[in-house]
């Protein structure tokens, strides 16, 4: 089980935020006390909450502090192709239920 961190440096209220992820809930919440975050914290901050986009938006504090608590840098790209190969591929897309 690993916490991974894109190298992403998207603007929010004057910080510069990272994605982090993980390859369970557990894992992922476990390193977001780690880093600071309260229970009451992370639960509220979580995005995607229950869906392989899980993940936490976090500036670049907490991600050097994640990086140093085990947290695997990655590449937005290697994050994106992650969030692609967990996507459920039995659910049918669009074009499906169009009968194309």
């Amino acid at each position: 089980m690993t916490v991974y961190i894109d190298n992403a440096t998207n603007a929010y209220r004057g910080m510069k935020m990272s994605h982090m992820v993980a390859d369970s809930q557990q894992e992922l919440m476990d390193m977001a006390v780690a880093i600071g975050f309260t229970e009451e914290q992370a639960w509220r901050w979580l995005q995607s909450a229950g869906t392989p986009r899980e993940h936490f938006d976090i500036c670049q504090a907490k991600r050097a502090l994640a990086i140093r608590h085990g947290a695997v840098p990655i590449t937005q790209r290697e994050l994106g192709q992650r969030f692609l190969a967990q996507r459920d591929t039995r659910r049918p897309g669009p074009r499906s239920q169009l009968g194309e």
